[in-house]
């Protein structure tokens, strides 16, 4: 293995991440801003952001909440509904101020209550988006009752997403947080137009760190985390250089008493030590070289961006990196993710 004990790469992107609003906005803003040039900011608040408008006054939101020594931007996406307005939709586009469309299906996850009952009832504006080149994310799961949660990505696949692409050829689509082999041996199956997200967590915990000695609630997230031969397959798309795929955190905020709770909510807080984490995950697979196209170069080239021209230094030190266990506000605190081994690499 090549022994490195520093390294510089492109300054990173996150093309997903969890912002919230109000406190909880304030509070996690600079975690994701001092190492992060931009991120694709997700839209499920309460309301969720379903018009050009509400996303222009979202983002005044999150550039209030960024300090000012920070250099970051916000890429904003819209909350695809039945009833959404597809000339809004491009309007908010060709402006610059949306860069994708997130596909939640009713029920998915946290605040997708207003999400898409019915896929063929959206088919006209994903029309729209194919013929203006706006991609779309979605949250590959389906939530029929009667599939198995560990399940609800490969059969997403199949009953969704693939019926969805070939309706539409030239849709560009995300598959956000992608958690299985089935997700990753898809992405591999398009010549084009399909890419995919990977986050931390789901690169480090299986499903038995949830459950083995007891529930973890800061590993419970959705998609839930599986088996140890799908981490497996994400760890080796994310460091295998392929532009397919490239970095979303999924970085999801909830206060800690609503994480430890009697229903729990989904989500791991992982913004604040993401690059420390991926470098020693990048590092264990002799990898690191293609660290900086996972976190800097493939999101950029499929989004269509510029490369960011800022430079971040990683270093590896002798003790490990000593992050806060929560990140704390007036009222409430939110418990930082727990890799489960000790962190060497940090930002210089």
């Amino acid at each position: 293995m090549t022994n490195h004990t520093a390294i510089t790469i492109r300054r990173p992107d996150d093309y997903h991440l969890h912002l919230r609003d109000g406190e909880m906005l304030k509070l996690v803003t600079p975690d994701s801003s001092r190492d992060f040039a931009r991120a694709i900011i997700m839209p499920n608040l309460v309301p969720p952001v379903t018009t050009t408008a509400l996303a222009e006054a979202y983002k005044a939101r999150i550039e209030e909440a960024i300090p000012t020594e920070h250099d970051f931007r916000p890429l904003m996406t819209l909350y695809l509904t039945e009833s959404t307005d597809a000339d809004d939709l491009e309007l908010g586009a060709k402006s610059g101020l949306i860069s994708a469309v997130k596909l939640y299906p009713a029920g998915a996850t946290t605040n997708s209550d207003s999400g898409v009952k019915s896929i063929e009832r959206v088919y006209p504006v994903l029309e729209r988006m194919a013929e203006i080149g706006l991609p779309l994310c979605v949250h590959g799961e389906v939530t029929d009752a009667d599939i198995d949660i560990f399940d609800r990505e490969a059969v997403f696949i199949e009953r969704v997403l693939d019926p969805i692409r070939q309706a539409i050829p030239g849709l560009r689509v995300v598959m956000e947080h992608i958690t299985t082999k089935d997700g990753v041996d898809y992405v591999r199956s398009a010549e084009k137009d399909l890419a995919a997200t990977l986050t931390t967590h789901h690169l480090i915990i299986n499903r038995n760190h949830i459950l083995v000695g007891g529930i973890k609630p800061h590993y419970y997230c959705l998609p839930v985390a599986k088996r140890e031969v799908h981490r497996l397959a994400l760890v080796e798309a994310a460091t295998s250089a392929d532009p397919r795929f490239f970095l979303g955190t999924d970085s999801a905020p909830h206060a800690t008493d609503t994480k430890e709770n009697a229903c729990g909510c989904a989500g791991c807080y992982t913004s604040i030590n993401t690059l420390s984490c991926l470098a020693q995950v990048f590092e264990d697979q002799d990898a690191l070289d293609k660290l900086e196209l996972f976190t800097s170069v493939n999101g950029a080239n499929f989004y269509g961006l510029p490369l960011t021209e800022a430079r971040t230094r990683l270093v590896k030190q002798d003790s490990p990196v000593n992050y806060p266990q929560t990140v704390d506000s007036s009222g409430f605190n939110v418990t930082v993710f727990d890799p489960g081994f000790p962190l060497y690499w940090k930002v210089a």
